[in-house]
């Protein structure tokens, strides 16, 4: 790859690391206590509970097999914010007295991840559509304008102390615990700051919890964004359960957002179980991963399947935590002439794991898979070079904002230095995959469709991974925020969605041959251990899908006359404004869809050459080779570097044989 100017890398280091950040203007200082500053890359969420039953999987960490982490290896241990109730156990503790049990290992019912439909919240009474009890799950996010339809929360029509909104659980159920949050707005400040729980098996006659004094209050939020988790004092096995606020701040309305805890009781013949209900075969490690169990598992899958896996870092985070990542491929720790190379990464957000998790449970099956004989991960693993980079900040959200540029340096040093062709960032937080340009041209536009001279190729690569993944292009699936994207079968141009200057997307674009899409694999950033299973069979016929799209357009080596490759050498398709460059070993891929090409060859020193080229519908890239000769200057030029001379303009050559005649007289 052609060397950068060092203006250029700086602008594209400082842009890229911005963009790894997500929209850093509505950053915020820590002190205003804003929950994505607070929530860090920590896998001990606000409900993050042990697994029951531990059950052993394959690639388990076992204990003992790693010694204790140096002090640069520890990741912080946030949660959620505790009650006073509990603050004060915890205080009390101090003097000797019990502190709380570990909370039940019940996992949401899921208003944040959709499992609970919209039919199956009510309320007493809403402001208006756009607040009504469908808006009441936690982390929703309103509108840019806060309109009718897609607003922050759910806000009742009337400050009182009967109002009410209520989950109905469809079956038995052993509620265990509740989360809040305040009204998502830019413009308003509304929670509520006690509340009380009731539960029922009809609807109609309800109980509240109570404590030996009479119905227990519950603390609720002290402002809009921090969740906040109360614990029952005892599980309530009921089939509804309904938020009754209590109180609220002052200056504001009733308005929440809300997951409820609990185990759902086995009921075989509960129809909407059995409709909703998602399983998986595969025997994975479904869990989260702190930095030194994500550690452990690399070792284990390289462990298992030697032969195709190596485990290598391309560099180190601002705390000195390691960037690991795992090639799979027949040959590890080489790049092969003719096979592509491709990777996915992902916790460039550290509130976004769900990423990570789905990178982890990707090595875990293609090792599996590959000892097992299945002859499509076979055949992907021999003829593709595949880098799996789970974590790109380590460190948690909260640190990067501080020091992103470490690990910005760490990606594109590795992106210049690997010819990827194919390259997939997971985030979470939606359900859509975004394809560049992520930045609009005017700047007085926010949102604006902005293509690609690639735009096509683009479109094709989103929709491989949207049209396979189980949810994407469901039209019966309700929209994750505001933003439905069923239009575009779950695809979005980057920039008619939000813009983003230097994003990962737009750089890989620019800056090396590697097409880069983003992937929002989940409306929840953070699930329960417990939906991880689902989550991997949402999204792993497209993770593979995916891969094998890098197979697709044309490849070659361009060589000189001697048979030996060209480096450097620029590729270049007639119609489409975007050229690639050759490798090391002048190989090249270059993505297109069905079609038949003219393309181009061009290097330093050599002549220029042009050949038609046909893309099929099948898989697998077509071969386009090129063999070109140097130009007459530069056999001159290498000649007289040869035998140590160097060429004459002709003005001195003449004034030469004019003294050697005045001489001869």
């Amino acid at each position: 790859m052609i060397a950068r100017g060092r203006s250029a890398l700086c602008l594209a280091l400082c842009t890229l690391g911005l963009a790894l950040l997500g929209d850093v203007s509505r950053a915020v200082p820590m002190d205003d206590q804003d929950y994505y500053l607070q929530e860090i890359t920590n896998r001990d969420h606000y409900y993050s509970f042990p697994y029951p039953g531990e059950e052993f999987f394959p690639f388990t960490e076992q204990p003992g097999e790693e010694g204790p982490i140096r002090a640069a290896e520890r990741e912080e241990q946030p949660g959620f914010k505790p009650s006073r109730k509990e603050l004060k156990q915890k205080k009390n503790n101090k003097k000797g007295k019990p502190i709380l049990e570990p909370p039940p290992d019940c996992p949401p019912l899921g208003l944040e991840t959709l499992k609970i439909t919209d039919f199956q919240l009510h309320a007493s009474t809403a402001k208006r559509y756009g607040l009504g009890a469908h808006r009441g799950r936690l982390n929703i996010q309103a509108g840019v304008n806060e309109n009718d339809f897609y607003d922050g929360a759910w806000c009742a029509g009337r400050n009182d102390p009967y109002q009410w909104i209520e989950v109905d659980a469809r079956r038995l159920t052993k509620f265990t615990g509740v989360i809040t949050q305040g009204r998502n707005s830019l413009w308003s400040s509304n929670w509520v700051t006690s509340y009380r729980v009731l539960v029922s098996n009809d609807s109609h006659a309800w109980t509240a919890v109570r404590n030996e004094s009479g119905d227990v209050i519950f603390e609720g939020n002290s402002e809009k964004e921090i969740p906040v988790l109360n614990m029952l004092p005892v599980p309530l096995v009921a089939r509804y359960i309904r938020i009754n606020p209590r109180s609220w701040f002052q200056e504001g309305s009733i308005c929440m957002r809300l997951e409820i805890l609990g185990c759902p009781l086995p009921d075989p013949n509960n129809y909407y179980h059995r409709r909703n209900e998602m399983t998986t075969t595969d025997n994975l490690d479904f869990k989260h991963h702190n930095y030194k169990e994500m550690r452990q598992l690399m070792k284990t899958v390289n462990k298992m399947c030697p032969n195709i896996t190596r485990i290598y870092n391309i560099g180190k985070s601002h705390q000195g935590l390691k960037l690991y990542a795992v090639e799979i491929s027949d040959n590890p720790g080489e790049h092969e002439v003719g096979e592509p190379e491709f990777h996915y990464i992902a916790g460039a957000h550290g509130n976004e794991v769900l990423g990570r998790e789905l990178i982890l449970l990707l090595m875990q099956f293609m090792c599996q898979e590959y000892l097992a004989g299945n002859p499509r991960i076979v055949h992907l693993i021999q003829d593709t070079r595949i880098h799996l980079l789970p974590s790109v900040n380590p460190d948690g959200y909260d640190k990067a904002y501080k020091a992103v540029a470490v690990e910005t340096r760490a990606i594109i040093a590795w992106m210049e230095k690997i010819p990827f062709v194919l390259g997939g960032n997971l985030q979470g937080g939606e359900l859509v995959v975004a394809y560049p340009y992520d930045m609009v041209r005017s700047m007085w536009k926010t949102q604006d469709y902005t293509p690609t001279p690639d735009d096509h190729v683009f479109r094709w690569l989103a929709y491989s991974y949207a049209s396979t993944h189980r949810l994407m292009t469901d039209a019966r699936r309700r929209a994750c925020h505001t933003e439905d994207f069923q239009k575009e079968d779950g695809t979005v141009n980057g920039a008619s969605w939000h813009t983003v200057a230097g994003s990962i997307n737009d750089f890989s674009y620019l800056h090396t041959n590697c097409f880069e899409l983003s992937i929002y694999v989940g409306c929840d950033k953070y699930p329960h251990e417990s939906e991880l299973p689902e989550e991997w069979e949402n999204n792993r016929e497209s993770l593979i899908v995916f891969m094998e799209q890098v197979h697709r357009g044309i490849k070659g080596i361009v060589k000189d006359v001697h048979g030996k490759g060209i480096p450097n050498a620029v590729i270049s398709v007639e119609g489409v404004n975007h050229d690639i460059r050759t490798g090391a070993d002048g190989d090249y891929w270059r993505l297109l869809n069905p079609g038949e090409y003219v393309v181009g060859v061009k290097a330093e020193g050599y002549t220029a050459a042009t050949k038609t080229c046909e893309v099929g519908y099948d898989m697998g890239a077509t071969q386009c080779d090129f063999t070109i000769s140097k130009t007459n200057l530069a056999r001159i030029k290498e000649i007289m570097r040869k035998f140590g001379k160097q060429p004459l303009s002709l003005a001195a050559r003449r004034l030469r044989q004019r003294a050697r005649r005045w001489q001869r007289r």
